[in-house]
Order: structure tokens, then sequence, then C-alpha cells
């Protein structure tokens, strides 16, 4: 495939599509794969068929790809295909045709709210740092919303009359989430007290800021929930605090529908996953406590 078209399914992945910037690398890092695969065979794009893409996907599991690697892959090729189809590259899309490596589905790690009390309720923030840090870990937890999604937050998508946060996620869908008051107290300390100190001379209206005044890079903002969770002697990871306020609102009596709102998630199976967790938990104390069990 010559650049062009390569640069044309980018734009039709980001564009009409709405997939995220990770999601299109890592796309376009497949394809490379696919591309050099056809050229050493002695084909183009227009060639592609199931055989071709088969024995592609069978040379990354022979060099030990996950099944997870090879979703992924299946999942770009069907992308891609469709595309050639719809412009006319490929007479017939051969993408519906393949089989998707059936998932193996570990149960996500959570906090138990002890461990989220400690990790939240420990000595009261004093640095600019120590303040965002405070603010990132409430927040995510609070509102179970993506490390991108809050590193994209603007001062104007708090809303204090009702409580609530404007998230921008996948697909550029917009949803509305609830926000508690331990939240948004530690939001205001770093408003306050912490955001003043890395102002830059040209101003940003993001929430959460970097050492040179821009916005708080996904990278920095999960050094800053590792670090505050260390220091909590708590171990976890941004999507583990998402994984933990998913897990104690279903256990609190939240039904499934809501918890799958809350999350942004576009089908209820991928919030089904928790449900899980909670079962889990329910055997574990009935081990522990039921006299027959």
């Amino acid at each position: 495939m010559t650049a062009g078209p390569l640069e044309g399914f980018a734009a039709h992945l980001s564009g009409e599509l709405g997939r995220s910037p990770h999601t299109v690398r890592g796309y376009l890092a497949d394809l490379t794969s696919l591309l050099e695969h056809l050229d050493a065979c002695g084909h183009g794009p227009a060639d592609l068929d199931v055989p071709l893409i088969r024995a592609w996907l069978s040379r990354a599991r022979s060099a030990g790809a996950s099944r997870s690697t090879i979703a992924r892959r299946v999942a770009a090729v069907r992308a891609l295909t469709r595309y050639l189809h719809r412009e006319g590259v490929l007479a017939t899309d051969p993408g519906p045709r393949l089989a998707t490596p059936r998932q193996q589905r570990s149960l996500p790690t959570v906090l138990d709210e002890e461990q989220a009390a400690s990790a939240l309720e420990g000595p009261a923030p004093t640095t600019p740092v120590e303040l965002r840090r405070h603010a990132v870990v409430e927040l995510l937890y609070a509102t179970g919303i993506r490390v991108a999604e809050l590193c994209a937050l603007d001062l104007a998508d708090l809303d204090r009359a009702r409580n609530t946060v404007r998230v921008l996620g996948k697909g550029d869908k917009e949803r509305t989430v609830p926000v508690g008051a331990p939240a948004l107290d530690a939001v205001d300390a770093w408003t306050t007290r912490g955001r003043p100190e890395f102002v830059s001379p040209t101003p940003t209206g993001a929430l959460l800021l970097g050492a040179r005044g821009g916005r708080l890079g996904v990278r920095q903002a999960r050094e800053d929930v590792h670090a505050h969770l260390r220091a909590a002697g708590v171990d976890s990871a941004p999507h583990g605090l998402r994984h933990t306020a998913a897990t104690h609102l279903l256990n609190g009596g939240a039904d499934l529908r809501s918890v799958q709102e809350f999350l942004g998630h576009s089908s209820p199976r991928s919030t089904q996953i928790y449900t899980h967790v909670s079962v889990e938990r329910l055997r574990t104390a009935y081990q522990q406590a039921h006299p027959r069990a």
C-alpha cells in the first residue's frame, strides 16, 4: 500500500469512525506488519483475501502474540478491508469471514473500601504537586473516568451547581458524571492553592496542568496516581481506580445499566465483568461467614 492510501485510511479511522489517536497508531502499526507480509509474498493490498490474512495472523501466533494482540490485529484488518472495499480497491470484503479469538477475561484488580479510604484520607497535601496528585486520585475514584478523559477536562467542565462533570469519552461521546463532595474539595484545593503555581504566560482552560503550564499529560497523570498511592501504602493504577469505582457502586446497590452509563460503555457486555467481581466477593464472604459453607 502506498503512503497515500495508508494516510487516507488513518484519516478514515480518526475522522469518520472517531477512533482515538492511540487506536489509530495501534492499527497502523499492525497494518504495517501486514503490508510487509504481503510484499514479501509478492502481493499488494488489492490481493487481500482470507488465506493471506490468516497466514499473517498465524505468523504472529507462532511468534508468541497473545489473544488480545491477535484480536486487535483482526479488528485492524477488518477496518482496513471494509475501507478498501468501499474505495473500490477490493472487489469483495474478506473481513467478515475472519474469526476473532475468544478473549480470556480476567477479573480486574480493585481496592476494597478500606484500601480506598486509606488512599484518599491520608495526610493533607501541602505542595502544588501533592495537591494535583490528590485531585487526580479523588477525581478518578469519584467519577470512574479514564485517565485520558481526566486529562482532557477543562475548568468549564465542572458544574458546581449540580456537582457533575462533563466528560468527552471514546468516539467523542459526551456524558455527564456525578462528582462527590470530597473530590470537589480536592479540586477546589488544587485550583486555589496548586494550579496558580503552574499557570504559564499563555494560560489554558485545562483543569489539570503539567510542569510547564500546559495540559497535564496522560503519562504524568499515571505517575501522579502511582506516587500518591505508594505514599498511602496501596498498589493500584489509574484504570484500577476506574475498576474500583465501578465495583463499589455495584456492591452498594447500583444497577448495571446505571454503572454502564457512569463508565461510558457503549455496550452492557463491557460492564458485566464487574458483576463477576461482585460475585467473587460474595462467594468469599459466604465461605468466611456461612456456617454451612
